[in-house]
């Protein structure tokens, strides 16, 4: 709860959604307020209180609130379930200081507006691609030039071009023993129920062909915040319907100690996959040769890190929507829908949807492989060797990936807007 605190106290509130947004743009960020705050003592910008608002998103995995507490980092933290209660009564949870900014870091730009009228505070809207609700907009932080193009003439003088959040992630390589001198591959197969229900089998079966036809290669899973160990022990297990179509599973799950890694997972086929549980993990991550992804603001994260990646989604699943989140959860109960649903995503969306892959999408064309359709586990490992040994490939990749990422300052330059609305 909000306490009472002085007059000339402000809130700076930041309304976001699901993992990928909390681990790429919103930490970031708030890392940076903390370190501004801690300097406004001998300064004309009032102390503030930094309160983080999830809203309702069909993309949540329900895990943000404990995984944003947990960093131990706002004031207060209000679940999305208490959204429409902010909206009623502010007042139930605390004192809001009179001076205030609202802040979009991840959701439906709407949210962010309507917060912000409640509150009587001004809004800041990051937009990546599109900068919707322009009129009642007060302020819009746009990705690139194409963002501010999109808008009518009228709302321009509104939009500021601060770059990309993402460009400010920390490439800086340490040296780490335990990875030097091994081909690694990274593998995320997402954190939401409905990816990790596929990724989880999927992968695990890649991961087992790879360590059978592939030498000196080695394994890592870089767990999202939202995801826990036992995760991976349930989708591969008979309870995920999925899991069915592929025979790899766990033997066991071992902790490590005095290891940059936190577990050691190993499959029946002794095939070991290090598990990296991190908040941070950036520095790992940067060192290795190439990842294994499906899509989502993970395809970001590793192209702002220069690495490349194989971007994989086998739509022989996507009947399987009793796993999915929200609308698609619930129209996948009935087996009819189910069917339509996904002959119209198959034959629509996929079919007329140019890039998956967020640096393709940003860069206008394929720099790093999506392989959508029916997919084999055998087909991924099989190309995995094949770029291990053409690193020519991979160096390709690399120079492509660091063409598209922006120029670092982003944050920075995010942080003294919401400061100067603050201060104004």
């Amino acid at each position: 709860m909000l306490t009472a605190i002085s007059n000339d106290s402000a809130a700076v509130v930041i309304v976001s959604n699901g993992p990928g947004e909390l681990a790429t743009w919103v930490k970031p960020v708030v890392d940076c307020l903390i370190k501004q705050n801690n300097r406004c003592v001998n300064s004309n910008i009032p102390h503030y209180k930094l309160i983080l608002t999830l809203v309702p998103c069909p993309n949540a995995t329900g895990k943000e609130f404990t995984v944003a507490n947990d960093w131990q980092l706002f004031d207060l933290v209000i679940p999305s379930k208490h959204f429409l209660k902010l909206l009623f009564k502010p007042s139930s949870f605390g004192n809001w200081p009179k001076n205030g900014v609202v802040v979009f870091l991840g959701g439906d730009q709407f949210w962010n507006i309507l917060l912000a009228k409640r509150l009587g505070y001004f809004s800041i809207t990051y937009a990546e691609w599109i900068a919707r609700w322009p009129r009642w907009n007060l302020h819009i932080a746009a990705m690139n030039e194409e963002v501010r193009n999109k808008l009518p003439k009228k709302f321009k003088k509104k939009c500021q071009v601060i770059g990309d959040l993402m460009a400010d992630i920390n490439n800086q390589i340490s040296p780490i023993s335990e990875i030097n001198n091994k081909s690694w591959i990274a593998i995320l197969p997402g954190s939401k129920k409905a990816k990790l229900s596929v990724g989880i089998p999927f992968f695990l079966e890649v991961a087992d062909n790879i360590t059978e036809n592939g030498s000196n290669i080695n394994l890592m899973i870089p767990i999202a915040p939202t995801t826990e160990i036992q995760d991976f022990l349930y989708f591969q297990s008979d309870k995920n319907p999925i899991s069915k179509y592929y025979s790899s599973r766990i033997k066991s799950i071992t902790k490590l100690e005095n290891s940059i890694f936190e577990f050691v997972l190993e499959t029946y086929k002794k095939t070991k996959i290090f598990i990296l549980n991190q908040n941070s993990n950036h520095n790992i991550l940067s060192q290795c040769d190439l990842a294994l992804t499906t899509v989502g603001a993970n395809t970001a994260e590793l192209a702002a890190l220069n690495l490349p990646m194989i971007v994989v989604l086998p739509t022989q699943h996507l009947n399987s929507m009793n796993a999915w989140d929200g609308i698609l959860g619930i129209i996948g109960k009935n087996n009819l829908l189910n069917r339509i649903l996904t002959f119209l995503i198959k034959r629509f969306y996929l079919k007329n949807k140019k890039f998956l892959a967020w640096p393709n999408i940003k860069a206008n064309k394929q720099i790093t492989p999506e392989r959508v359709g029916i997919i084999s586990p055998k087909e991924i490992s099989d190309e995995v060797i094949y770029l291990l040994n053409e690193k020519t490939i991979l160096l390709e990749q690399k120079i492509n990936l660091l063409k598209i990422r922006g120029k670092k300052g982003a944050i920075k330059k995010l942080s003294n807007l919401i400061l100067d609305a603050i201060k104004n």
